[in-house]
């Protein structure tokens, strides 16, 4: 730091007038410095030619924008030359790992940094890291320090950054403009390079994380529901080891186990397994089905703040001593997952299995580690599909499951005709064929061990231009059949407490998302009397099995038509 004293003394700095400049002078620093990755990650998909350097120049341009708007809304006044050199340590930081590891600092990420002690951190602290952190973050961020100009008086500097702010948003626009196909190409198709944008994204996962944790931190009273659960069996011998798919965007219709005319379950049809023909969604949106689901509150009566402000099934789960792991390729659970253990397979930081987007069978990935840690516990795992999520449905499965051609590759289906925009989708949900598939090979593993199962339930369906009606969300009341029937499928493994014989019975039977609550806690052999009343696609069998061993007469009336014929 001496010598830097005296570099300050022998050296002429130019003296800088405004913010504004300084704010600049370190945007253009952090992206030739910190974002090797980003443009790493940009070539790879637009080789330099001359083809390609017109929008090259331009995606330059429009990170370098949307940076410089970043900090000129976040810095200001006494508190801009800390911020700035805050972020020009941040930035070397982030660099250092995502230029040497391809690491992608998001939510994940930031909550491995918190929970990393001292021990481990010690074996990440290299001399490269350490150079590069002065050089490209300490010094940087001294000069910064020491040349900062103060701010001018308030309306004057308002004013200024106003214009200037508008200013780049005009020219962001008029960046975008002439490329406008190649933009919407590189927002849906490539995700994971604009996770390398430095400060930016890392910006972004921290509010997050701050986010979430005042969230689970807000001051209300959780309410407990089904606190009278008890075990019907607790003694038979072998724990429960179920795994729950959420499906996402998947048309009950298209499943060829539902008697779709193209084979888009060749995998499925080769299992032992159920799959139900009537199942209804409680919503069309993700947001609202996945809460409600797992919400003992029902479609006719779901409100987004009361299912939040209550426990859900896997909190009355928890409750009663199961292991609940929520793993999520898709957007995010929405609430569900807040108090139990959580992971994001979104990127690279835990999904092994990433290419232009992160696979859903990447979510297998290390559950036999967690078994292990688990061993003794009943556990339920929840995995959280990107599944057929649209329009870019060419994107959701690798090129090897790309059975039926053409299959539309873009996100404008206007621009396919309806039998592109068939293939694209067919193709993904027969990528979801497999994934199940593998979920059930993988269960089969435990099957001597625990009492396995596989529940699938999708999330809502889907238009495909039925009507003129394209996507999904359209209001409950006039939603199309395509945006609300669902397909649900169950795999039970030879020790599971319901056999695929008491099951059966119920293929047709009309089901829904509020059968799902009661469904996993008879699953789990828990009895409440909030799930006496409800339908679910074991509770019947689950009020026989509670007869027969308690010696009482059933709590409902059982049809013919719901017994086995090992039963009857």
């Amino acid at each position: 730091m001496t010598a830097l004293f005296r570099l300050q003394n022998s050296w002429s700095f130019p003296v800088i007038k405004k913010q504004t400049t300084m704010i600049f002078m370190v945007v253009i620093f952090m992206m030739f410095t910190g974002n090797q990755a980003l443009f790493a990650g940009i070539l790879r998909i637009y080789p330099l030619s001359a083809t390609h350097l017109p929008f090259l120049i331009s995606l330059t341009l429009f990170f370098s924008i949307l940076t410089a708007i970043f900090f000129l809304v976040i810095c200001f006044g006494r508190a801009t030359r800390w911020i700035l050199a805050i972020f020009l340590i941040v930035v070397s930081l982030s660099a250092y790992y995502m230029d040497h590891f391809g690491v992608i600092i998001d939510t994940v990420m930031l909550d491995n940094v918190l929970q990393t002690d001292m021990r481990e951190a010690s074996g990440l602290m290299t001399f490269s890291l350490i150079a590069r952190t002065i050089f490209l973050g300490v010094i940087p961020a001294w000069i910064v320090f020491k040349l900062c100009p103060k701010t001018r008086d308030l309306k004057t500097e308002l004013r200024s950054r106003l214009k200037l702010i508008l200013t780049l948003i005009a020219s962001l626009i008029l960046l975008v403009a002439p490329f406008t196909a190649s933009y919407a190409s590189f927002i849906r198709e490539h995700k994971i390079v604009r996770f390398y944008a430095n400060p930016t994204y890392p910006a972004y996962s921290v509010i997050k994380v701050v986010t979430q944790h005042l969230h689970t931190t807000k001051n209300f009273v959780l309410h407990k529901i089904a606190q009278d659960a008890v075990l019907v069996d607790p003694d038979d011998g072998k724990h429960e080891l179920i795994i729950m798919v959420v499906g996402e965007t998947a048309r009950a219709d298209r499943f060829s186990l539902n008697g779709y005319h193209r084979t888009t379950n060749p995998l499925l049809s080769k299992e032992d397994i159920v799959s139900f023909t009537d199942v209804t969604s409680c919503g069309t949106s993700t947001g609202v089905s996945v809460p409600c689901m797992f919400s003992s509150l029902g479609r006719e009566h779901y409100d987004k703040d009361a299912a939040l402000e209550q426990e859900d099934a896997l909190d009355v789960l928890t409750d009663n001593g199961v292991q609940v792991l929520w793993r999520d390729n898709n957007s995010d659970s929405k609430g569900v997952a807040t108090r139990v253990e959580y992971e994001d397979f979104k990127t690279p930081t835990l999904n092994p299995v990433c290419d232009d987007e992160c696979r859903d069978i990447g979510m297998l990935n290390g559950l036999d580690q967690y078994i292990a840690s688990k061993k003794g516990k009943d556990m339920l795992i929840v995995l959280h599909q990107m599944g057929n999520h649209g329009p870019e449905y060419y994107r959701r499965y690798p090129k090897a499951f790309e059975r039926f051609t053409p299959a539309c590759q873009t996100g404008e289906l206007n621009e396919c005709s309806q039998q592109e925009i068939d293939n694209a989708y067919d193709n993904a949900i027969l990528y979801t064929d497999y994934f199940l598939s593998e979920t059930i090979k993988f269960l089969k593993k435990y099957d001597d061990k625990y009492e396995t199962a596989m529940l699938y339930v999708a999330d809502h369906g889907e238009s495909l231009g039925e009507h003129g009606v394209y996507l999904h969300a359209a209001p409950y009341l006039i939603a199309p059949k395509e945006q609300t029937h669902i397909p649900a499928i169950v795999w039970a493994g030879q020790h599971f407490d319901y056999s695929m014989d008491q099951i059966k019975p119920y293929t047709h039977h009309p089901l829904s998302h509020d059968d799902v609550f009661c469904t996993l806690l008879v699953a789990y052999e828990l009895d409440a009397k909030m799930c006496e009343a409800k339908k679910s696609i074991l509770l019947q069998n689950h009020h026989l099995q509670k007869a027969v061993k308690t010696q009482a007469a059933p709590p409902i009336k059982l049809s013919p038509v719901t017994l086995s014929a090992k039963e009857k």
